[in-house]
C-alpha cells in the first residue's frame, strides 16, 4: 500500500470523525424534544384507557372544552374499537403562535402515523401549549 495512501485515508477519517462530531449542533430545537415528550406520556394515558389520568393531565383548554364525563364516554368510544395501539411513529412537529379557536400563544403541532390492532392506517394528531417556560400540555386531540 503507497505511503500517500495512508495519509489520505488518515484524514478521511478525521473529517468524517470531524463531521459526525458535528452533529449534536444540528439536533432538534429543544422545544421539540419536550413537547414530543409531553405528548408521548399522554398518548399512553391514553393507550391504556385512562380517561381520569390523561383528562387530568391536560391543559386547561382541553379540560375547559370537554368535561370529565364526556371525555371519558368520547375516549371509550374512539379507541375502543381501534384495538391496542401497536406502534406509534412521529410524523411531523411545527410551531404556531396562533391557532383558529384558541387564544394566542405557544403552540406545537404533532403528528403521528399509528397502527392499532383494528386500524392499520391511523394519524393522530395532538396539539400542545404552554405557558411562558411552563410544562407543554396537551389542548387538542383528533385521530384519524
Amino acid at each position: 500500500m503507497p505511503h500517500g495512501f495512508g495519509r489520505r485515508a488518515a484524514l478521511a477519517l478525521v473529517l468524517c470523525a470531524a463531521s459526525l462530531m458535528a452533529l449534536p449542533g444540528l439536533a432538534q430545537d429543544p422545544r421539540a424534544s419536550e413537547a414530543q415528550a409531553a405528548a408521548l406520556a399522554w398518548l399512553a394515558l391514553t393507550d391504556a384507557n385512562d380517561a381520569t389520568a390523561s383528562y387530568s393531565a391536560a391543559g386547561s383548554i382541553f379540560r375547559g372544552a370537554i368535561t370529565i364525563e364526556r371525555w371519558t364516554e368520547g375516549l371509550t368510544k374512539l379507541r375502543v374499537p381501534l384495538g391496542a395501539m401497536q406502534t406509534r411513529t412521529l410524523h411531523e412537529t411545527s410551531f404556531a403562535r396562533a391557532i383558529p379557536g384558541l387564544p394566542d400563544g405557544d403552540y406545537a403541532l404533532l403528528r403521528f402515523r399509528t397502527i392499532y390492532a383494528g386500524k392499520p392506517d391511523a394519524e393522530e394528531s395532538v396539539t400542545l401549549t404552554r405557558d411562558s417556560a411552563g410544562p407543554w400540555q396537551v389542548v387538542g386531540y383528533v385521530i384519524r
